[in-house]
């Protein structure tokens, strides 16, 4: 008779107690990007950030453990502070990276969001600094792309600069008609009446002029429908043109706004499920990067590229102290102002500039009439753009900077900031910026 084998299971006792606690280190590999983290972050001189504290009252967690936990938290596509939270408590990694400190998801959120403001340039700085000193970058070369991505606002709630002075411009009109009417229908009573100007008139000259119209036409028979007009502009006029005056502040030299959140404007995005063009609250973000490291990084309110290069580049010499030698972008950086403002500078300048790719085809250099310089200039560029070496850099550019866009918003899932105004986007993109440049170096080995 054939004996059946008995199967044989492994030690389980998830009742068994430890002689010894257990060492967290034990459990995690030693090539694990945590370890990166932990190490270089460790490397870091805070000092700057330590001054936001002051001395006294109840004791705080260490800013380099918050710092570690919200960085590793950005590498592994945790950006909320509640997630964050709930894997202090139950990720061995992070309970490994806090020394088992569990802080709430309050305490995660006021470091994020106020003591690392104006700070984390130059922590990210640094960590560039020692990718340098590792040889994984040289910060000569740089290629230099932007992207778009939706901001934490309501996608409806927005404010035109147009529309502002469509409705300044109708008040205005609208004034005008009710004052030519009044003199019409009040003669003698507005005689000595100062001429009045319409243009540009601010809230106290607009109550008057409504005081002076309704004082006048008080005791007058009118049609009803006037009557109707001078009473809502008493009560509406003055107030909407403070807050247009208000609104076009916040506008600045944009040309709109989200009401949910004033630094973010309204952009198309490329990454639209509706494929219908659709116009969403937005940050034009522009990175440079080396070997696919970001080496650098800036927001803007602006949806084109052209004009964010000069802030892009001088952003970059306020972190390293110095210009890069080389600059690499495509044609929405190529405009006459760049390439006065990277000469100067004494940066190559491998940018294309508008008709560059038709050039190409024509062999014939398209040139600009009515501007001899820009043309000139153009010619410098064509030249440059196809020696050998800016053969190799036009190349390069799309395996270099576009990966990383591509790593963070479709790998990373990151296409919508989580907290809202410029300043706390920034931080939340120093952090992933931060957390992608560790990861890389954890791959690296």
């Amino acid at each position: 008779m054939l004996s059946k084998s008995k199967v044989v299971f492994k030690d389980y006792n998830p009742k068994q107690n430890f002689l010894f606690p257990p060492d967290l280190s034990e459990l995690i590999e030693n090539n694990h990007p945590v370890r990166t983290v932990s190490a270089v972050i460790d490397g870091l001189d805070i000092s700057n950030l330590l001054r936001n504290y002051k001395p006294g009252g109840t004791s705080v967690y260490h800013p380099k453990m918050l710092l570690k936990v919200l960085v590793y938290g950005y590498l592994c596509n945790i950006y909320s502070s509640r997630k964050l939270e709930q894997a202090l408590k139950e990720n061995v990694h992070f309970m490994w990276l806090s020394a088992m400190n569990r802080p709430d998801h309050n305490t995660l959120n006021r470091f994020r969001s106020e003591r690392l403001k104006g700070e984390l340039k130059e922590i990210f700085a640094q960590i560039v600094l020692y990718l340098e000193k590792e040889g994984l970058v040289s910060l000569q070369t740089i290629f230099t792309d932007g992207t778009k991505i939706e901001a934490n606002a309501n996608r409806y709630t927005f404010v035109w600069g147009k529309a502002i002075k469509k409705n300044k411009e109708r008040i205005e009109s609208q004034l005008e008609d009710l004052w030519n009417y009044t003199q019409e229908i009040a003669r003698e009573e507005m005689k000595d009446t100062s001429e009045v100007t319409f243009k540009s008139m601010d809230k106290e000259k607009i109550k008057s002029v409504i005081e002076t119209i309704d004082s006048t036409l008080k005791k007058k028979k009118i049609c009803s429908k006037v009557r109707q007009k001078i009473n809502y502009a008493k009560k509406n006029w003055a107030e909407n043109l403070e807050k247009y005056e208000s609104q076009e502040a916040i506008l600045g030299n944009r040309n709109s706004y989200s009401k949910t959140d004033p630094d973010a404007s309204f952009m198309r995005m490329k990454e639209d499920h509706m494929r219908n063009g659709q116009l969403k609250a937005a940050y034009n973000l522009q990175f440079s990067t080396e070997n696919q490291f970001i080496i650098n990084y800036t927001l803007h309110p602006n949806p084109g590229d052209t004009k964010t290069l000069l802030p892009h580049i001088k952003n970059f010499e306020h972190l390293y102290h110095k210009s890069p030698d080389e600059i690499v972008a495509d044609a929405g950086y190529g405009s006459e102002e760049n390439y006065i403002f990277l000469q100067k500078r004494k940066v190559k300048a491998y940018i294309k500039y508008n008709y560059f790719d038709k050039d190409q085809k024509t062999k014939i250099i398209t040139s600009s009439p009515s501007n001899s310089k820009l043309s000139k200039l153009r010619h410098k560029v064509h030249k440059l753009l196809n020696t050998k070496r800016g053969i190799m850099l036009r190349k390069q550019r799309c395996h270099d900077v576009e990966p990383v866009f591509a790593q963070i918003k479709h790998n990373k899932g990151f296409k919508r900031f989580f907290l809202r105004g410029q300043n706390k986007v920034e931080i939340e993109t120093g952090l992933i910026a931060i957390a992608h440049n560790l990861r890389k170096l954890a791959l690296a080995g």
